[in-house]
């Protein structure tokens, strides 16, 4: 008898290695890494096959990361399934080398991704996880219950559990429970054509989806047209930074650095650094401007951008929204009314209810959330309960970042085999991130006096100054 009162049917009496949770790209690379070794692994997912964001299928639109950054080839470069392994398989290696773009299509890592999924006989579609719990047998053993869409309940019995279900998606309070045509960006692609009926559309948030919802919505305006707006909170249009000394901090260094970093400070710097990652590319940006230019060359666009402004407050009158907006700058409100709102507000990474069953036997921080540890593990060291995406609170910015996922999952994985199957590499950044090791602390009492300012000598034109 299972938790919630079903009957359970036990597929098979083994004792599995692995047990996944959730199949998004992250634990499909996990399956995909694990799938060679001599590991009895079981992936469970809810939904009927792979799908990766459809609701965000805009075509043209790519990936943020280069196709290196797939499910495996940053731990097997000689891995059956990688990208490059995908492309060949389907005839269009040729086709991506001439293209010349390290940024594959969305489309075209979905497709990759349902390629790979559809090789891998340890997944299991259309389970349902209501369940984790201790083995009755054995304190050592976990058993993962699943329902199926026929009511039945299977039941896996299992030495480690890898949680990967993802993230939700994000409405902020003021925004929360709106009748009307209210969608979210993840969403999108189902009510786009309902939204381009509209006379009128505000796109809500700062991040990549808000701008390619914008822009794909921008090609219904102009003279007579559709008017839509897009709001953000942000003081600017953030591009992504993808400069390469930045892109160091998506390194084994980065992470030990933040990990180690008291928890107040670590929220801090994930509040202060998701620009880093959750920006728009610039690429996008600067389509974004070239596209309100040229429309402008006919007339003005029927459009309004506001930046640093926050929507406090928003009410359905049966035919539009009035939204009620604060300038952060300014500190003043104003309205505004919209036939349809689409919230590109983002996701969140949330705690599975399925695994209150052994709340007990994880750690937890004072905000009620997973402490994961260095190893991905959350289970006080015991290292037979591990998250995937859930940890950017303890580990930063290379949580929800796909090119470290394959890192991830090794660490994983060498907890399982109990040695390292795939080498990780431990540096790879060129600067430190804390003090050096083996630097000389400076003597107690020292204190090191600012600069005044008149010492700063001028600098010649031509030099800094002057770019």
């Amino acid at each position: 008898m299972t938790a919630d009162g079903t009957t359970a049917v036990v597929p098979d009496a083994r004792v599995h290695d692995l047990v996944g949770v959730g199949i998004g790209p992250f634990n499909l690379g996990l399956a995909a890494l694990a799938d060679p070794l001599d590991l009895d692994t079981v992936f469970l997912d809810r939904a009927e096959e792979f799908r990766w964001h459809p609701g965000m299928m805009l075509e043209g639109a790519t990936i943020q990361v280069p196709f290196l950054a797939d499910l495996v080839t940053m731990a097997d470069p000689t891995s059956p399934y990688s990208f490059l392994a995908w492309l060949k398989a389907t005839g269009r290696l040729y086709a991506f080398y001439i293209r010349e773009s390290f940024y594959p299509l969305r489309a075209e890592y979905d497709a990759y991704c349902r390629w790979v999924a559809a090789q891998l006989p340890a997944l299991r579609w259309g389970r349902t996880v209501t369940a984790v719990e201790v083995d009755p047998h054995d304190e050592d053993l976990y058993v993962v219950h699943a329902r199926r869409a026929d009511g039945s309940v299977e039941s896996y019995r299992t030495r480690h559990v890898v949680l990967g279900v993802g993230t939700q998606p994000v409405v902020p309070a003021a925004l929360r429970g709106l009748d009307g045509p209210v969608v979210h960006s993840s969403d999108y692609l189902p009510h786009r054509d309902r939204l381009r009926s509209a006379a009128s559309v505000t796109v809500v948030g700062s991040g990549q989806s808000a701008a390619e919802v914008y822009r794909d919505l921008l090609e219904g305006t102009g003279p007579g047209g559709q008017r839509v707006d897009w709001v953000t909170r942000s003081p600017r249009f953030f591009p992504m930074e993808y400069t390469k000394l930045t892109l160091e901090m998506t390194s084994p260094e980065y992470t030990d650095h933040f990990h180690a970093l008291p928890a107040d400070l670590r929220d801090r710097l994930t509040r202060e650094q998701r620009g880093l990652y959750k920006g728009i590319s610039a690429d996008l940006v600067d389509d974004i401007y070239d596209a309100l230019y040229r429309k402008s060359a006919t007339g003005p666009v029927p459009t309004t951008l506001l930046t640093d402004t926050e929507v406090t407050g928003a009410a359905w009158d049966g035919e539009r929204y009035t939204l009620r907006l604060r300038h952060a700058q300014l500190g003043t409100e104003h309205e505004r009314t919209t036939e349809a709102l689409v919230l590109a507000t983002g996701y969140v990474a949330q705690v599975p209810d399925v695994v209150l069953g052994i709340a007990h036997r994880l750690e937890w921080d004072e905000r009620g959330r997973l402490a994961v540890a260095r190893d991905y593990s959350v289970d006080g060291g015991r290292g037979r309960v591990f998250v995937q995406n859930g940890e950017e609170h303890t580990h930063g910015l290379t949580a929800p970042d796909l090119g470290f996922g394959p890192w991830r999952s090794s660490t994983i994985l060498a907890a399982v085999c109990g040695r390292e199957v795939y080498p990780r590499e431990r540096r790879i950044a060129f600067q430190e991130f804390g003090v050096p090791t083996g630097a000389e602390p400076a003597p107690a009492g020292t204190v090191v006096p600012a600069a005044p300012a008149a010492s700063v000598a001028p600098v010649a034109h031509g030099g800094e100054a002057a770019r």
